[in-house]
């Protein structure tokens, strides 16, 4: 039984890593398969998943082809209840899932001024009052989590779970525009980028070179802060 993830450039397709950390960080066989983002070629590689037309795209084993991260996380979690994919109690699992649809119907500010690249750090990066209120919520929700978790560890409800998968290109986008967080959510992003998934994610990215890149703030840049 393997799962066939539909997938974006890794550089830049939040949603995608987000597919593809729900099947590698829980141990689930999947194949993938790059769709041409930035190629000119998505519409004719997303036509054999209709209606799916975004990525990232799920197709199970027997054919079924499910869209959006929320459905997706749903499915697996259901298919596969022994991988604890949600937290085990009760109410750390409703906050977790709280949290999931916060992140796919919210942030628009931080999401819109700030899109996801693994390349490098922009330095001075203007912070707007729309942005500023989407990482004053950002915390204030990553902070309530963390008061339902019976576990102690370093992810947001203690032991690593779909809320952690859907963070992680907030924590990306926190980290590679050097948004102004505080110490303990900072350490939170360090968790996540420094996660040996996300690493190998973004080393198979950095593999591939985009001219122009596509999204240059016109700023000062520095390296990433992990090889």
């Amino acid at each position: 039984m393997t799962y066939d993830l539909y997938i974006g450039d890794r550089t830049f397709s939040s949603w995608s890593l987000r597919g593809w950390l729900m099947l590698e960080k829980f141990d689930l066989p999947y194949s993938s398969h790059m769709i041409g983002l930035y190629g000119g070629t998505m519409a004719q590689d997303m036509a054999p998943l209709a209606p799916a037309t975004l990525v990232p795209a799920l197709q199970l084993p027997d054919g079924e082809v499910i869209g959006e991260t929320l459905a997706m996380a749903e499915t697996l979690a259901e298919r596969h209840p022994d991988k604890h994919m949600w937290p085990t109690n009760p109410s750390a699992r409703a906050r977790a899932r709280w949290l999931c649809a916060a992140m796919v119907s919210g942030f628009s500010a931080l999401r819109n001024e700030c899109p996801m690249q693994l390349q490098h750090v922009n330095k001075g990066f203007p912070v707007s009052d729309a942005l500023a209120k989407d990482l004053t919520r950002l915390e204030q929700l990553w902070d309530h989590a963390a008061l339902a978790s019976d576990e102690k560890g370093p992810w947001l409800l203690g032991s690593y779970s779909l809320a952690d998968v859907f963070y992680a290109p907030v924590c990306a986008r926190i980290i590679g525009y050097d948004l102004p967080v505080s110490d303990k959510a900072r350490q939170y992003c360090n968790t996540t980028i420094n996660d040996s998934a996300f690493k190998a994610w973004r080393a198979e990215g950095q593999k591939v070179t985009y001219d122009p890149f596509p999204y240059d703030m016109g700023l000062e840049t520095q390296g990433w802060p992990v090889d």
